[in-house]
């Protein structure tokens, strides 16, 4: 397999960005999803159940985007880019109101080969800040980058 994901930028950390959580995002996300729980669009819904306020679903941070792609990103062909595998923890649920600071750090990547061909599994994860600096999410993401098809 021909390396094309630089290996050497593993470790980097995207610069940091920020992301306001509002209530019309979170309601649209919650209405693209299918999810019609209270508590994605009524604050006395949410409070209810214990949380402080409108919450955003589990993976609403599959919405925020970064301002300028990671530079362990920016030479991929786009056309052979897949998602791959997604994950979420969490110490705390994400408020609307919060403003979060967030940024990608690319963790590795793995070698695989499928019926379809090689290909190369890039992990990143993200993390949100919330403005007192404490954590309060982590998106773990695979990208799948399909090998070049043959000549």
């Amino acid at each position: 397999m021909t390396v094309e994901i630089d290996r050497s930028l593993i470790g980097r950390r995207s610069a940091p960005y920020i992301v306001e959580v509002e209530k019309g995002a979170v309601r649209r996300f919650a209405d693209a999803i299918g999810d019609p729980n209270p508590v994605y669009r009524d604050a006395d819904a949410a409070r209810a159940q214990g949380f402080a306020g409108i919450i955003a679903p589990p993976t609403f941070p599959v919405s925020f985007h970064c301002p300028e792609e990671p530079e362990w990103t920016r030479h991929l062909d786009r056309r052979r880019v897949l998602a791959g595998e997604q994950g979420f923890h969490y110490a705390r649920p994400i408020l609307v109101g919060d403003v979060l600071t967030c940024s990608i750090t690319f963790v590795g990547v793995e070698e695989k080969q499928a019926r379809s061909g090689a290909m190369q599994l890039l992990i990143q994860e993200i993390d949100g800040r919330d403005a007192a600096g404490a954590p309060v999410y982590r998106h773990r993401r695979v990208m799948v980058y399909r090998a070049a098809p043959a000549i």
